[in-house]
């Protein structure tokens, strides 16, 4: 017996993840908040990267050269007015920059991203309506308003306090009463109902309910538990104008008025701020996409460095100052290429989304239609799981200004969730709808759903069951 050893070649292929790629798909999967950290630690590491400072008209979006911009703020040709026509010599400091930050009140980015607190909100606002004599008055008065937005002294207290009049403090609270969130500085749930009820009825143009601020007023607590009965009894109405007055406060008041100001996590009174990664913009009828990070930054590989490289071939170049500069060079060229990839593709991505869902963008949530990450992926030529990091926890601005996570385009069942929803709110109060019952009238509109999954969706939108409901 003999044995033989021969080498022969043959071709194999495999799947080789490269660390270019590993290092693409990790930023991809970063959330905003990651990008700008590691964006953060890159800067700080590599001497090497610097970030593009390039101002932008708030307006336009063109590159803003000087102090004004020359599509939309034509100083020289206009008297020195801008495109609001407002001059710029009438303006404190620099007259283009200011109206160039007042623009940004209509931007909805600069909306989503200020962190603008309720206090600044309310300071902002009191200084410009009242003399300055009464902005001690007003900063005393905001002081003492607590987490829910309530005053929690009286009128002759913060009289007392600042030295002033109450016929002084009466009229900061005037003003106070006429900002925003309606209900503010108010100094009990009732009072700041009541409030929204005066707003919608002289501003809003909302039709009132028959009786709705007499059950608000006196009757507040027997509406809270539902007691319908004793309610229209109380004040000689019907049990149906009750429950209308009652879905009525539901629907269109918030009984603590920094709720759309702030939120607890874990007790804490900070809020939260979803920043949006895509902007999905609503234009003359036609649907735009923007991400975001554009305007956040731009990386460039720092000019002197830019210069080192064009002469590393020199003689007067340390072997060691040419190992510095390719390596921090080509660093930072490998990161700006991977920023730039997550860019794309999160673009790329999102204009598949806007042209699938184009019904649910403008026309809301009822027209979602059922999507998933591979159907999306096969669209763009991109892998289900590329998608799945480029979407993970980040958000979209829709054109109706809500910010929502990109899992809501793949979630089909939030417009059935919503029809449930809507069911609930329009049944008979002396007959709430079984689950067996909704299951049924899905059924006769082509949406076929078990008892049981009509039960799992009524529990998500955390409502109770018929037999707890309108007791």
């Amino acid at each position: 017996m003999s044995i033989e050893m021969r080498q022969q070649l043959q071709a194999v292929m495999q799947v080789k993840v490269t660390p270019k790629q590993i290092a693409a798909n990790y930023i991809l999967q970063m959330s905003s908040v990651e990008l700008q950290e590691a964006i953060a630690e890159e800067l700080e590491e590599n001497p090497a990267l610097e970030m593009q400072e390039l101002s932008a008209c708030p307006i336009c979006g063109s590159p803003v050269s000087g102090n004004y911009c020359t599509e939309c703020m034509p100083s020289k040709n206009q008297g020195e007015e801008g495109a609001s026509g407002v001059s710029t010599d009438d303006l404190p400091g620099d007259g283009a920059t200011r109206l160039r930050e007042e623009a940004d009140e209509f931007d909805p980015i600069a909306r989503a991203e200020a962190d603008f607190t309720l206090e600044d909100h309310l300071t902002w606002n009191l200084h410009a309506l009242l003399p300055t004599r009464l902005h001690p008055v007003a900063d005393h008065v905001i002081g003492a308003l607590d987490s829910n937005g309530f005053l929690t002294e009286t009128d002759e207290e913060i009289a007392a306090g600042t030295g002033l009049e109450v016929a002084d403090v009466e009229q900061v609270l005037a003003a106070m009463q006429g900002l925003e969130p309606i209900g503010i500085g108010s100094r009990s749930i009732t009072e700041s109902l009541l409030a929204q009820i005066d707003y919608l009825a002289t501003e809003g143009g909302a039709e009132i309910p028959v009786h709705a601020v007499e059950v608000v007023k006196e009757h507040l607590a027997d509406l809270g538990e539902r007691r319908f009965r004793e309610v229209a009894a109380a004040v000689g109405a019907t049990q149906r104008e009750v429950v209308a007055v009652w879905e009525f406060v539901k629907g269109n008041l918030n009984p603590y008025p920094t709720a759309a100001f702030t939120a607890a996590i874990s007790g804490d009174s900070s809020r939260t701020l979803i920043r949006p990664d895509v902007l999905i913009r609503d234009i003359d009828g036609e649907l735009t996409v923007e991400v975001v990070e554009s305007r956040r930054f731009s990386l460039q590989v720092a000019p002197i460095y830019s210069s080192l490289s064009s002469t590393l071939r020199s003689a007067d170049t340390t072997e060691d100052e040419k190992q510095h500069v390719r390596q921090y060079v080509g660093r930072a060229k490998f990161f700006i290429d991977n920023i730039n990839r997550r860019r794309a593709t999160i673009q790329r991505i999102a204009e598949a989304l806007v042209d699938r869902q184009h019904d649910y963008l403008l026309h809301g949530v009822q027209h979602l239609v059922q999507l998933t990450r591979a159907e999306v992926g096969e669209l763009i030529g991109m892998h289900e799981s590329t998608v799945s990091r480029a979407t993970a926890e980040k958000y979209v601005m829709i054109p109706s200004g809500e910010v929502v996570p990109f899992s809501h385009f793949f979630t089909a069942s939030l417009g059935v969730k919503d029809q449930i929803k809507r069911m609930i709110e329009a049944e008979d109060v002396g007959h709430p709808l079984s689950d067996q019952e909704i299951a049924d009238a899905l059924a006769g509109d082509g949406i076929a759903l078990a008892r049981r999954t009509v039960a799992k969706y009524r529990d998500e939108l955390q409502i109770l069951p018929a037999r707890l409901r309108h007791r």
